[in-house]
């Protein structure tokens, strides 16, 4: 089969990865310059920043793409492994160092909270059967109502009806330690109020298989993965947008025959894989007499996650202090989280992911120097929050707060930077609203609730990346990638069989 990638994120690079070694022809169309998506890599000044992820767990899923081109991902990417997993600092000076250790974590817990330390027990004591119930459903497509009624059960006893944060807090009482252990679902744009409780299952993969870092940054991989591709047959277009896919209206069902670029010029396919954000490419590529299902008013009604404003800086001294991934959670919790997610509002404080990815690999950074970033979430732009205005304002209260809190003389060091907010989410990622986690993975927009991975109204219509099954995160897209294999595997044997058939 001819079939067309739309984005090349770690969805849509994996799947073209892996439609090509099935002996599939794989034409690869990016928007931008370079290939990674939300994993694109920024560099200036002799620093070099990773774009998005930073996060690398399920190390398995990336061995796989490149053992189904019949390669070892050790021959291309370094991963090592990151301890502390995170430094979490609070507003009262305390600080929490996660990781893996039993021993050091029931030392700290002790240090909060003596009493919660028989909760941590309890608690951690579940998330192995909440992880094999979750991670057993990620790399399975929802694309029909049956699928959801055999793990509809298992999603019972397991109380998935229950927030991530409400599920903590039935075994740990300090709020410190809530924060801890429920923050995680932020990593995939899920607001632990109200993201299931099935979430919780990425303390058991961490806790079991680490958190790692790609020597050279994120974007190893991502030079990995399009290089493993060329050396399949496949092809790249770079800066390539496509401004339409193209639909056959047949008797039977609507069957997507390729795309039209920005120029106009037309790609041919038997088959359309977008990794493209699911709300922006049914909205804009796919022509609404074509949409029975996901119609404009049903993508509006839709809730998104949160959106990000992300600051990449360049400091001319090392902060060697710093772990690699700090947390700092801010004077609110709750009411923070209630005003991005559910009241669009842009609050006065916030909670900040910093990334120092020299503390582990120094040639991010010019000798001596730092390379980082520092991440906030923000209202998605439901807000109406004008970012021309107030992005400038938002980095030097960031960078105050750090200087304050984490970087003494901060702002006298910085030598690069560069921002990014929700506008270039919305206009350069092609991100609905500017979101940039796609579809919020709230309970009731999960598995067969969720965008499918296969259209519902166009035949050879396909989708992988954030917004679709099983949602955000470098272990969600690689397995969507998996499931649209499956599912383009299994439809070609079709075909092929109706054919012969016939013949």
């Amino acid at each position: 089969m001819k079939i067309v990638v739309i984005g090349s994120g770690f969805g849509g690079l994996a799947a073209a990865i892996r439609l090509q070694a099935k002996g599939h022809t794989v034409t690869l169309v990016e928007k931008r310059d370079k290939l990674g998506g939300r994993a694109y890599v920024y560099e200036q000044d002799g620093f070099t920043f990773d774009g998005g992820p930073t996060v690398v767990t399920a190390p398995w899923l990336f061995e796989e793409v490149f053992q189904a081109a019949g390669e070892k991902l050790s021959d291309h990417v370094q991963l090592v492994p990151v301890d502390p997993f995170y430094q979490i600092r609070f507003e009262d000076g305390s600080v929490f160092h996660y990781n893996a250790d039993r021993d050091n974590l029931i030392r700290q817990i002790e240090r909060f909270n003596p009493d919660d330390v028989v909760g941590y027990e309890r608690f951690i004591g579940t998330t192995e059967d909440i992880f094999n119930t979750g991670f057993g459903l990620i790399d399975q497509s929802f694309d029909k109502f049956g699928a959801m009624l055999k793990v509809l059960p298992d999603l019972i006893r397991l109380g998935s009806h229950r927030s991530v944060y409400t599920y903590v807090s039935k075994f740990i009482k300090d709020e410190r330690l809530r924060q801890v252990f429920s923050f995680h679902s932020l990593l995939v744009g899920g607001n632990p109020f109200q993201t299931t409780n099935i979430y919780t299952l990425i303390h058991f993969l961490e806790k079991k298989w680490g958190v790692w870092y790609a020597m050279g940054g994120t974007g190893s991989i991502v030079k990995a993965f399009g290089e493993l591709l060329t050396a399949l047959g496949g092809t790249t277009r770079l800066n390539t947008e496509v401004d339409e896919i193209l639909i056959e209206p047949t008797r039977s069902k609507p069957t997507a025959r390729g795309v039209r670029l920005k120029g106009g010029e037309e790609i041919q396919a038997d088959s359309v894989v977008c990794n493209g954000d699911v709300a922006f490419a049914y909205k804009h590529l796919v022509p609404a007499r074509f949409r029975r299902t996901y119609t404009d008013r049903k993508l509006d009604r839709l809730d998104y996650s949160m959106s990000l404003f992300v600051l990449y800086f360049g400091t001319d001294r090392r902060y060697d202090d710093v772990a690699h991934h700090t947390i700092l959670l801010g004077p609110r919790y709750e009411g923070l989280l209630d005003d991005i997610f559910r009241k669009h509002k842009l609050a006065d404080d916030f909670s900040l992911y910093l990334h120092r990815p020299t503390r582990t690999d120094p040639t991010m950074a010019p000798a001596g120097c730092d390379a980082w970033y520092v991440l906030a979430p923000v209202p998605h732009l439901a807000s109406g929050t004008d970012w021309r205005v107030q992005a400038k304002p938002y980095r030097d209260a960031i960078v105050a707060y750090l200087e304050e809190k984490l970087l003494p003389g901060l702002s006298g060091h910085i030598v690069t930077e560069h921002w990014i907010d929700p506008l270039h989410f919305r206009d350069t990622l092609n991100s609905h609203l500017g979101s940039a986690f796609s579809v919020e993975p709230t309970l009731m927009q999960s598995a067969w609730m969720r965008p499918h991975n296969i259209s519902e109204d166009i035949a050879n219509l396909y989708f992988v990346g954030a917004g679709t099954h099983p949602g955000a995160g470098m272990p969600g897209v690689l397995s969507s990638a998996k499931i649209v294999e499956k599912l383009i595997d299994g439809a070609s044997e079709r075909e092929a069989v109706a054919e012969s058939l016939v013949g």
